[in-house]
């Protein structure tokens, strides 16, 4: 296994850390929510918007970790 080195790290921009607070937020209202409560039309809204968050996080990642 190569020797590994750590990957300099970067402080999160003001903006980052918002849209990371912001999927957060997303996030602990979809666990607050009773699934079997909500419609199929609800459902497909929440996943949709789950879906998006995790993209600009992932989105995120890239924005820090790249050189």
């Amino acid at each position: 296994m190569p020797d590994e080195q750590p990957h300099p790290t970067r402080a999160l921009t003001d903006l980052q850390k918002a849209r990371i607070d912001y999927a957060r937020r997303d996030l602990d209202s979809a666990r607050a929510e009773d699934l079997a409560q909500l419609p199929a039309d609800g459902l497909i809204i929440l996943v949709e918007r789950l879906r998006g968050r995790l993209g600009d996080a992932l989105d995120i990642i890239d924005e820090v970790t790249s050189t």
